[in-house]
């Protein structure tokens, strides 16, 4: 009678040997594809931010002004968070301020939630908390970005 585990082992580890290499295509791949799916977030919403946050208080739109003569905060704070908005739209595209723009623009999003609560008794509440959750994942997949932009200041000063 022969010994089955001699051919069982044999073959395993020849199968093993063949899964490998395809395990490493599909990480590789899957890899891939995130980093694209991740480039399209920061892309969908530097877009937002600079043309339908940003872009309608830096033109003063009327319903942006009204919103803002309302809180008290005239035109500078209007022309101020349409700055704030549209830097931090643009730096989601530039490689070393990606994870720095997507934490500064979440605290952006922290006050606009406190702002709405207070000054418009919750009306569209829920817009800057979801804004967050994918500004939360930038910042924490391009973290990486953040030693480059440190070396980058260190050598400057």
């Amino acid at each position: 009678m022969s010994d089955p585990t001699v051919p069982v082992t044999a073959a395993a580890s020849a199968s093993a040997a063949a899964a490998r290499p395809v395990v490493a295509e599909s990480a590789t791949a899957r890899g891939r594809r995130a980093r694209i799916a991740l480039r399209g977030l920061q892309v969908f919403l530097a877009l937002f931010y600079v043309i339908a946050s940003a872009l309608p208080k830096l033109i003063a739109h009327p319903t942006a002004a009204e919103a803002f003569d309302d809180m008290g905060w005239g035109s500078a704070g209007m022309y101020t968070i349409g700055v704030l908005e549209l830097a931090g739209g643009i730096a989601l595209l530039i490689p070393v301020l990606q994870s720095v723009a997507a934490m500064a623009l979440s605290g952006l999003m922290v006050g606009a939630f406190v702002v709405t609560l207070t000054y418009f008794n919750g009306e569209n509440a829920a817009t800057p908390l979801i804004l967050i959750v994918p500004l939360a994942l930038i910042a924490w997949a391009r973290r990486g970005h953040n030693e480059q932009l440190l070396a980058l200041v260190r050598r400057r000063a």
